[in-house]
């Protein structure tokens, strides 16, 4: 598709984003990815030993010059930690992009709103391309946006959850005012969740256990390679308004 996706002048191919936990090895991961045609590949930083050059490292099976790797703070439950791990993956060459995840609820792992707007406007200050990564919340994804950040990643359901999109009004609020690039992150479970999510007008959709959690995760990768394209040419196309009543496919002028 000739339709190009592009946060602070860097291109992306695809507009799947594909996270690499909850796999059952690397090379089932690598699998995944290949499979979705994604180009961006999201890595905790704390959860990973992209840094250990002594042991199977991801990075043996995710070319860094094939793919983006995006560094992100998930597992980061304040401030400190979500600076500290971000400045981390800068600082050994990985990538100027940072996705900002700092959680406020262990149980809901809910997005903490305040510390995230300011981990967002602390790294935007140090040259970070930041995406935070909050709850469906239209006022926030605006401060996010004065505050620096590239593009704004606002949830579909919890974290894992695979409820498909809860609120869709709230997310066309945001993507109406946001004016940057919006990449619906987390709770989607099925190829007709994220063609909903393009369809609504999203820029991205970002994912990981609906892919590495299904009983075929090679297989579900393809399915949501299809679902991106199909939802975006659909919202490019154009919908039919939606009527009360029936309209004839056919015209009935002129008939006997």
């Amino acid at each position: 598709m000739e339709d190009k996706l592009i946060i602070k002048g860097i291109e992306f191919k695809s507009r799947l984003w594909v996270g690499t936990g909850k796999y059952k090895d690397f090379q089932q991961t690598k699998d995944a990815i290949e499979a979705s045609g994604a180009d961006v590949v999201t890595v905790a930083v704390r959860r990973t030993n992209i840094f250990d050059c002594k042991s199977e490292n991801l990075l043996d099976y995710i070319d860094p010059k094939k793919y983006k790797i995006l560094p992100n703070t998930a597992g980061c439950f304040t401030l400190e930690d979500a600076l500290r791990y971000a400045r981390l993956a800068r600082e050994t060459g990985v990538s100027d992009l940072i996705k900002i995840e700092v959680i406020g609820d262990e149980k809901t792992l809910f997005p903490d709103a305040c510390a995230t707007l300011k981990a967002t406007e602390i790294l935007a200050k140090e040259g970070f391309i930041v995406l935070p990564y909050i709850n469906d919340d239209p006022v926030m994804a605006l401060r996010l946006v004065d505050a620096g950040a590239a593009a704004v990643m606002p949830l579909a359901a919890p974290i894992g959850s695979g409820l498909g999109i809860r609120n869709p009004y709230n997310l066309k609020i945001i993507l109406e005012q946001a004016k940057v690039p919006i990449i619906v992150d987390a709770g989607v479970g099925s190829a007709a969740d994220v063609a909903i999510a393009m369809e609504l007008g999203s820029d991205a959709v970002l994912l990981n256990t609906a892919i590495a959690g299904a009983k075929d995760p090679v297989m579900m990768a393809t399915a949501m390679k299809y679902g991106v394209i199909a939802g975006r040419l659909s919202y490019k196309a154009g919908r039919i308004d939606k009527k009360l009543y029936a309209t004839a496919s056919s015209p009935i002028q002129g008939m006997l």
